[in-house]
């Protein structure tokens, strides 16, 4: 059975050139940064230390000055948290399947991770189970991640619920996680946005939304080859002549850069980075996006606490 992250890695190093490759690890390398220090130990205070880390509690019962020392954290656990319902065995933006656009985006984010020496993890499900995979490290472990991934989507699973997933990692899961989650387009509501809002407290989140196909192909095709559209998501069929009308198409069209823009303010709001993909040759181009744009956030929440 070919390997699923040799192929991830195939393309990584085939279709980016080595800069592009340098500069992902700096991404990844940067969420982390600011948030990398555990507690070590209590030791004498010597001139040159920071004021800031004296413990004073411990000062007033040792009688002089300790401070406290912290050592850096060289390990991280990321969580792919998937939507794996059938909505993502659908067709994506590029005619492909999201599942394969789902496969590859985990690949690069699980195997930037590896590089780091960081333990990778799996959270996937539909909205009637939700299965978890503990982080671990090596590429062997990242492998039969994407497996999960690829077998657990299927036209005939049940249907997808990213807030089944999110509520499990809300009750389940402990300890500060980087989450990336990989789902299907939705339509922001009050419940996904306190889930999130209460993720965003405990954990690092960062959002790749996997885009929808067009609902018909473009003008110019021959209306008879046209198949029907099919909804993965309710079963429900649109005949090939309504679909490729040109005002059900326009109407179409309109509803979806409405929900765009929805799903773009609900993610500012929240502060939450989130980038969208639509093919799999576009992944590298979009993971590379998203972890920029959580690091540009990240700065200016900082510098907007020092300025308050």
């Amino acid at each position: 059975m070919p390997s699923l992250l040799r192929r991830v890695k195939s393309k990584m190093f085939i279709f980016a050139h080595r800069r592009t490759l340098t500069l992902l690890d700096g991404e990844y390398g940067s969420v982390f940064k600011g948030r990398s220090l555990d507690f070590d130990e209590l030791r004498s205070y010597v001139p040159g230390d920071e004021v800031r880390d004296i413990d004073w509690k411990a000062t007033a019962r040792h009688g002089s000055p300790l401070v406290k020392r912290y050592v850096a954290v060289r390990r991280h656990s990321v969580l792919l948290l998937v939507d794996a319902g059938r909505n993502m065995a659908a067709h994506a933006a590029s005619g492909e399947s999201k599942k394969d656009i789902a496969v590859d985006a985990a690949g690069v984010l699980g195997y930037l991770a590896c590089r780091h020496g960081d333990d990778v993890g799996l959270l996937h499900g539909s909205a009637l189970t939700s299965r978890y995979l503990p982080p671990q490290s090596g590429e062997q472990h990242l492998e039969r991640l994407l497996r999960e991934v690829e077998a657990g989507i299927s036209l005939d699973g049940p249907a997808s619920a990213i807030t089944a997933q999110l509520d499990y990692a809300l009750r389940y899961l402990k300890g500060r996680l980087l989450i990336a989650v990989l789902a299907d387009e939705f339509r922001p509501d009050a419940h996904t946005e306190m889930l999130l809002r209460r993720l965003r407290a405990r954990h690092e989140v960062l959002w790749l939304t996997i885009l929808d196909a067009r609902m018909a192909r473009e003008p110019g095709n021959p209306a008879p080859t046209q198949e029907a559209s099919f909804d993965v998501g309710n079963g429900q069929r649109i005949p090939a002549l309504v679909a490729g009308n040109s005002v059900v198409r326009a109407a179409y069209a309109t509803a979806m850069r409405k929900r765009e823009e929805e799903r773009s303010v609900f993610f500012r709001r929240l502060g939450i980075a989130e980038q969208s993909v639509g093919a799999t040759g576009d992944v590298l181009t979009a993971v590379f996006a998203l972890l920029e744009k959580h690091r540009s956030g990240a700065k200016s929440a900082k510098d907007s606490n020092r300025a308050g």
